[in-house]
Formats: C-alpha cells, structure tokens, sequence
C-alpha cells in the first residue's frame, strides 16, 4: 500500500464518484435533451426522468450523508480521547473554537506534535489545508471514506 501523506490522501469511492454520479449527470442531460427532441410527449418523459433523477438522487447523498455522519462522529470522538491520553484533560472546550474541517486536519499529526499544532491552529486560526502542512510526521487514516 501506497505510503499516505499530505499530497495523496484524499479518496474516492469508486462506485459513488465514477458511476452513480455520473450516472446521474447522463441521465440528467439526457431527460432535457429528450424534452426538447420529443416535444409531444415531454411532459410525461419530463415527469418520469425527473422522478427517475429524484430518486438515484436521493439515495446517492443518503449514502454519502450517513457514512460521512457517522465518520465525523468518530473523529471527534478519537480526537478527544487522544487529546485526554496526551494531556489528561478534556477536549471539549477546545474542541469548541476549531471547525469540524480543522479537527480532521489535526487527525494527521503524531502524538508528539499534535498538542502544539492544536495550540498553533488556535492562536493563528490555521486553515485545515495549513494544519495539514504543518504535520512533520503524518499518521496516515486508510479507512476514511
């Protein structure tokens, strides 16, 4: 496996970014192209393509949502308990004054920097692309979607 860092950790999920959506977008064009090529009947094409569109939709994002949920869920939770590991106290009102965005970002940092960095991207309102910058030792997350 790939070494993870700054420069490549961003993913894909192959089935949602390279077929659903475009998928999507195809069946999206092709209902407006459809509307104007057969105008005696576009009302009917129209309604069908757009529950048709409604519906992949819909189920496209749910899944997006409930996954991404659920992970930055976890991220807060690991951040508070390495956070407590490090210092013995707690996180939450730090947790507080930085964005989700930010949070994620400061996940990247070992346990020997990350006390300082969080310090950092408090006093300087780092944003999460300049947290993840500043990581000197990355600690790579394979299993974020």
């Amino acid at each position: 496996m790939k070494t993870q860092n700054f420069q490549n950790h961003i993913r894909f999920y192959p089935l949602h970014h390279f077929i659903l959506l475009p998928l999507l977008i195809i069946l999206f064009i092709a209902s407006v192209v459809c509307i104007f090529r057969f105008p005696d009947r576009s009302f009917e094409f129209a309604a069908l393509a757009l529950i048709f569109f409604l519906i992949l939709w819909v189920a496209v994002m749910l899944r997006q949502h409930y996954a991404l949920s659920n992970q930055n869920r976890i991220v807060r939770l690991e951040m508070r308990l390495r956070y407590y590991q490090l210092t013995r106290q707690r996180f939450e009102p730090i947790e507080q004054q930085l964005t989700f965005n930010q949070l994620a970002a400061l996940r990247f940092a070992s346990d020997e920097e990350l006390t300082g960095l969080i310090n950092r991207a408090l006093k300087e309102n780092l944003s999460p692309k300049e947290i993840k910058q500043s990581v000197k030792d990355w600690q790579p997350d394979y299993m974020r979607v």
